[in-house]
């Protein structure tokens, strides 16, 4: 499913127009990037939450010149869905 998909079914179910449902989506999508970026996790109860994993500062290869390269500690953003969620999903 893409974002005009959700758009499309929002708009459908809703009533609501389009171009409304799509400022919202977007409004919504910046407002968890910009808390992600800030490193603050969002909860969403029922469906989940956006969190910022932290990764290890860790040794890896390069196989094709035979070196090793240390990749530093960053963040990365994740979703791990609620129970409520997963039930449904099975």
């Amino acid at each position: 499913m893409t974002k005009a998909d959700i758009v499309n079914e929002i708009s459908k179910n809703t009533g609501i127009e389009k171009a409304v449902v799509l400022e919202t989506v977007e409004k919504f999508m910046e407002s968890v990037k910009g808390s992600l970026a800030k490193g603050e996790n969002v909860y969403l109860r029922g469906f989940g939450s956006f969190i910022v994993k932290k990764r290890a500062q860790k040794t890896a290869r390069n196989i094709s010149k035979n070196t090793t390269i240390i990749i530093p500690a960053h963040n990365i953003p994740a979703f791990k869905p609620a129970k409520t969620f997963m039930g449904e999903v099975k």
